[in-house]
């Protein structure tokens, strides 16, 4: 008797869930650092002066990095899930 289920590397589902993976990975990662670049642009404003410029800045990067981390992480998580789902299961991953 053969196994019918497909191998991690031919499935669909799980390929699909692979390239989730990669992109939540690259919105943490963008997210992150927009942030970062908001804290970065902040001390500096806060050691010399806020001009305006400087204040759109911090608001955009904050406002970006949100955009890229509030859906990565929620993706982050359910491809998280899926898998331990799959493993409860014996399922290949």
């Amino acid at each position: 008797m053969t196994d019918a289920r497909p191998s991690p590397a031919t499935d669909p589902v799980i390929a699909r869930r692979r390239r989730m993976a990669r992109l939540a990975s690259l919105g943490q990662r963008g997210g992150y650092a927009l942030f970062g670049l908001a804290v970065a642009l902040f001390v500096l404003g806060f050691a010399t002066s806020f001009t305006e410029p400087l204040v759109v800045a911090v608001v955009v990067a904050l406002g970006l990095g949100s955009a890229l981390l509030a859906p990565a992480i929620i993706v982050g998580y359910a491809v998280k899930a899926a898998d331990r789902e799959d493993r409860e299961r014996g399922l290949p991953t």
